[in-house]
């Protein structure tokens, strides 16, 4: 019986060793002596002038949100039109209540003004 877990506490050690190892080699091999140069922040060989934290508004996160799960969604139509001769009337149902659902989502995104560029 103890012989059927003793694999999963092979994996369980394995899971453990397996990132470890690059994280000790990393802090091994790291730079010793860190100058003001190796310090600085790169920004593609031109010198930082002012702050270099920018605050982005909160709306663009949800516009790019709103268009990730669209875009995902709208995936699921390809494999429905490749095989829409085999799937017969059920499908087009099927599809017709996944295409009104995302209708009702984008009019609710709509309402709340999250398509609002400001």
């Amino acid at each position: 019986m103890l012989a059927n877990y003793a694999f999963i506490g092979i994996f369980f050690i394995a899971a453990l060793i397996f990132p470890l190892i690059p994280l000790i080699a990393a802090w091994r091999l790291r730079p010793a002596r860190p100058t003001a140069t190796k310090l600085d922040t790169y920004e593609c060989g031109l010198e930082v002038i002012g702050e270099t934290r920018v605050q982005f508004r909160v709306q663009y996160y949800l516009y790019a949100l709103a268009f990730v799960i669209f875009d995902v969604e709208m995936v699921f139509l390809y494999p429905w039109a490749v095989a829409y001769n085999q799937l017969g009337l059920y499908g087009l149902l099927a599809m017709t209540v996944f295409i009104v659902i995302l209708v009702f989502g984008l009019a609710y995104e709509w309402k709340k003004g999250a398509l609002e560029w400001v």
